[in-house]
């Protein structure tokens, strides 16, 4: 994490922001976070056109707009508590999606969903450390989303082989975030021929990425087909 000693608050992670300590320092950064407000948009207005706004869905909706709104500080305002307003909404959202996806999608009571939660988190740290160790020069900060890309695909792919439609938007939503994570991972290497970077793309694509799974559990969170 970046600080420049001119200016020992601020963080410059970005290639946008360079050494610009100002608020408007990363245009493009910080006005495509719009995407999880226009994802959180489309996704209310389907829920309630499909009467399906019910506690969970609301609660992605919610999270997601948060994020937005989170997001758009740390990229503005470029300290550490706006970095923790961008990231603490983002592992809401993943703890979340698990639970859900275990309770709504797998069909197991909530008391076990929660449980099942301490192993996913166990498995998520585990799998931190040995992406960390094998592949941090390599992909850099981006690395602590490299477990919640597997675990998104691999729960995906235990539902599909469950006869659950959900698994499906899981695993196609994983492939987009794989490529949104590439454009995280690029954001400095694009420097030279992109002087406004490529996270902007992050945040689009994740936008796509949140949007897609709170509208698989609009469309199936009630469905139990095939599941044993």
């Amino acid at each position: 994490m970046a600080e420049h000693h001119d200016h020992p608050h601020k963080i410059f992670n970005y290639c946008e922001r360079a050494q610009d300590p100002s608020f408007w320092a990363e245009p493009w950064n910080a006005v495509t976070n719009a995407a999880f407000l226009i994802a959180a948009g489309i996704c209310l207005g389907i829920a309630l056109r499909e009467k399906r706004l019910d506690g969970p869905v609301l609660w992605l909706i919610t999270v997601t707009s948060v994020i937005g709104v989170g997001s758009f500080l740390f990229h503005t305002v470029a300290e550490r508590w706006a970095l923790a307003a961008d990231a603490i909404p983002i592992a809401v959202f993943i703890l979340s999606y698990f639970v859900l996806a275990m309770r709504c999608y797998a069909g197991y009571s909530w008391g076990r969903s929660f449980l099942l939660l301490i192993g996913f988190l166990v498995a998520m740290f585990a799998l931190s450390w040995v992406l960390n160790t094998l592949l941090r020069d390599l992909v850099g900060g981006s690395i602590s989303y490299g477990a919640p890309l597997v675990a998104l695909f691999a729960v995906g792919f235990w539902l599909n082989l469950r006869g659950h439609p959900a698994g499906t938007w899981m695993m196609v939503v994983s492939g987009i975030f794989f490529v949104s994570l590439g454009a995280r991972t690029a954001d400095y290497m694009a420097c030279d021929a992109l002087p406004f970077g490529s996270h902007w793309l992050w945040h689009i694509l994740n936008g796509v990425v949140l949007g897609g799974l709170t509208l698989a559990l609009i469309r199936h969170g009630d469905r139990q087909e095939g599941v044993t």
